[in-house]
């Protein structure tokens, strides 16, 4: 993956559509294992050309999909409007913008494959928590950190860098400082795994 704009989390990006379907064949199995449940306010951060978009506004009540990219974002409502799905935001701007985007208090905040870049992991995490009802969940989807030529999709490396890649522990050290709970791992195979997050009830 590559920077596309100035912005751009570090080793982030939108890779292309023929690997990122190949290793997610199935993102509403994917929402199910995070925690997703249906009825809530979700947000998707960082939700590049809506493939995990789609199913999430399937299953929730409405959806704030927030992404840098507005290329990105004019592919994501494409998806959605193709489906007939309406109960979705799009926003083009940072991740850390979503206290000012959100309208109403979010269940779940779902951001994949973008945790590694993330300049200020605690200043992020402070502002979904700001965002999430009171027993909501944050779930964080990360590459296990294996070396990159080990990660193979489609017959080429991917993913980021070797050493921009977290442990769960390291994953959840950054969450913590932020104000989360941290509830549980979930495996996500070949080469992910998801951390999930709570808002604990005051």
């Amino acid at each position: 993956m590559s920077d596309a704009l100035p912005g751009f989390f570090q080793g982030t990006g939108m890779p292309d559509a023929a690997w990122w379907e190949a290793l997610w064949p199935d993102p509403a199995a994917i929402l199910s294992a995070c925690g997703l449940t249906g009825g809530v306010n979700a947000i998707d951060l960082c939700a590049g050309d809506g493939w995990f978009t789609l199913p999430m506004a399937q299953r929730a009540r409405h959806v704030l999909a927030v992404d840098l990219d507005p290329a990105m974002l004019g592919l994501a409502r494409q998806r959605l409007s193709a489906q007939g799905i309406t109960n979705c935001d799009f926003h083009a701007a940072d991740a850390t913008a979503v206290r000012e985007l959100a309208a109403e208090p979010a269940g779940f905040v779902f951001l994949a494959n973008v945790f590694h870049g993330v300049p200020d992991r605690t200043g992020l995490v402070r502002a979904i928590r700001d965002v999430l009802a009171p027993g909501g969940v944050l779930a964080i989807v990360n590459w296990h950190p294996r070396p990159r030529e080990k990660t193979v999709v489609l017959g080429e490396p991917r993913g980021p860098k070797t050493e921009l890649r977290m442990s769960p522990p390291q994953t959840i050290a950054a969450v913590e400082a932020g104000g989360l709970t941290p509830q549980r791992i979930v495996e996500l195979p070949p080469y992910h795994y998801a951390a999930l997050f709570q808002r604990t009830p005051s």
